[in-house]
């Protein structure tokens, strides 16, 4: 599984931006061309989800593996936190805006994993897409509230409007939304364009990953050696408790590393933009660098195949 991860067009065309890069080179993706390239993939990640739900109907099983996803995402900042201070030396704001990262989750790594676990001959179930939307959320509340804890809670209240109206959460939930309507039937007229060339599309957008992923660890003057160490250990220990989790609930091998590449993730768009508007005086420098300079990286080539193998061993 590493192997076969290490050699994949995906992985190899993030590593060509991540290089690139470090190389100073000029390559770049324009940015409305990187911004139309991530609404194709939320669009085409929650209309194929939404359309295996529907052939597969709805299970105890998802009510199980949503719920798993909600106290996942809740939670996992707390813990976050707690190493953010302790060990990582951050002040409370800095510390409660990264660990809303880290309970949150990334859309294209998630993707990137679908991607490899079918590959691989264990496909994650489609109502997956579902649990996805539901995990974005609940981590950027939980960091509001460990960072304003004590403080007057007009504040964060006043936020709930835009934070649960975030642009990506509505469109993976309204594209599973139409996928579910819609049914493999209503699917198939418009599958060529979001089932045939979705890996393309994934792989020119994982290159302008790698291209930001780079310069965020290049210009960051605020990432020190103890942070960049968290940065691989909170994927570690979370994505081990959402597989274990994942397991316990009877998810099967690929929807179990699934769940545990979810709780591994940590968000590079969603809580970024929620973190500028509700805790401007967080540095964003901090939380980028660990999430997209560091963790994505990390969880596409290796966290992964780890999470994979370490649902096939408990299963």
């Amino acid at each position: 599984m590493i192997a076969d991860t290490l050699t994949s067009p995906v992985v190899l065309f993030f590593a060509l931006g991540f290089i690139a890069a470090l190389l100073r080179s000029d390559l770049a993706v324009p940015e409305a061309v990187a911004k139309a390239l991530s609404i194709y993939l939320m669009a085409a990640i929650g209309l194929k989800g939404g359309v295996a739900v529907a052939d597969a109907g709805f299970t105890p099983l998802l009510g199980y593996a949503a719920l798993a996803g909600i106290v996942l995402s809740l939670l996992l900042p707390f813990l976050a936190f707690a190493l953010l201070q302790r060990v990582g030396r951050l002040g409370r704001i800095d510390a409660a805006a990264v660990a809303a990262h880290y309970g949150s989750v990334s859309l294209v790594t998630f993707g990137a994993a679908s991607d490899m676990l079918a590959a691989a001959g264990v496909p994650a179930a489609g109502f997956m897409v579902a649990v996805l939307a539901l995990m974005e959320t609940p981590a950027i509340i939980s960091g509001l509230y460990i960072a304003r804890r004590g403080a007057a809670g007009n504040r964060l209240r006043g936020q709930w409007r835009e934070l649960l109206a975030n642009g990506p959460v509505l469109l993976l939930v309204g594209a599973f939304g139409i996928g579910l309507i819609a049914g493999r039937d209503g699917f198939a007229p418009i599958s060529p364009v979001f089932e045939s060339g979705y890996r393309g599309i994934l792989c020119l957008f994982l290159l302008d990953m790698g291209l930001v992923a780079a310069r965020r660890i290049v210009q960051s003057r605020s990432l020190t050696a103890r942070l960049a160490l968290l940065a691989v250990i909170l994927p570690l220990i979370n994505g081990a408790i959402g597989t274990v989790l994942g397991t316990l609930i009877g998810l099967d091998v690929g929807s179990a590393a699934a769940l545990g590449i979810l709780a591994a993730s940590a968000s590079y768009i969603a809580v970024p933009a929620a973190m500028r508007m509700a805790l401007p005086e967080a540095d964003p420098g901090i939380y980028l660098s660990m999430a997209l300079g560091i963790t994505f990286p990390f969880n596409v080539i290796l966290g992964i195949p780890l999470f994979a193998a370490l649902a096939q061993v408990l299963s």
